[in-house]
């Protein structure tokens, strides 16, 4: 064999063998390539599966905070209309005890204790569903719990303070059911403030014309 064909030959046999090595790196490279792209989607697939179930968890919770809610919602309107009967019970013994027709009845004192026993059984339910009564007289008028119907005069009080109960107000748990009807006391004028006052809407009045 000449030098040139030997040479040739062992360019040939450099040229395959460097081939070789490129396509076993190259497989080397796919295997770790596919390896990694499987890694990358079961990671997805996890996350994806993560934010599901947190976003079921939270729409559970959801649902379950507004099946509450229209609980709540729904026993509060029905409480709140049940307080009339109360009402009317009230206005009905008051009735009873004016009428002159019946004030010398026999039967007028059993009649009014079997209403005000009907009563005593309608606030005990009340209670038992956590609806209570507000305290309201002599308390510092609350805009959150009062309803200030008329101002009565009464030096003996601070101004501002509920000395009249017009309307029981109710609370159920902590919310408002109804807010109490109230009268507020103020300070009486004096003769000489009322005079003075009166002196200067004069004036003013006098002025504007």
């Amino acid at each position: 064999m000449t030098k040139p064909d030997k040479k040739k030959e062992e360019s040939s046999l450099s040229e395959e063998k460097s081939k070789q090595e490129k396509d076993e790196f190259s497989k080397e490279k796919d295997i770790s390539s596919k390896e990694q792209t499987v890694e990358d989607k079961l990671k997805i697939i996890e996350e994806k599966l993560l934010r599901s179930m947190a976003e079921i968890e939270n729409q559970r919770k959801r649902l379950e905070k507004e099946k509450q809610e229209a609980f709540e919602f729904g026993g509060f309107n029905f409480a709140r209309e049940t307080l009339s009967l109360l009402d009317n019970i009230d206005r009905a013994i008051t009735s009873f005890q004016n009428d002159e027709g019946l004030k010398n009845s026999k039967d007028l004192d059993k009649f009014i204790k079997g209403v005000e026993i009907v009563k005593k059984d309608l606030i005990s339910i009340f209670k038992k569903n956590n609806i209570e009564s507000i305290e309201c007289l002599n308390k510092k008028f609350d805009p959150n719990f009062h309803q200030a119907m008329l101002e009565v005069e009464d030096d003996t009080k601070e101004t501002g303070v509920v000395i009249q109960e017009i309307q029981k107000g109710y609370m159920m748990g902590d919310r408002l059911l109804r807010p109490s009807l109230v009268g507020v006391s103020k300070k009486r004028e004096e003769k000489g403030q009322k005079t003075k006052s009166s002196e200067i809407n004069t004036e003013e009045n006098g002025k504007k014309k």
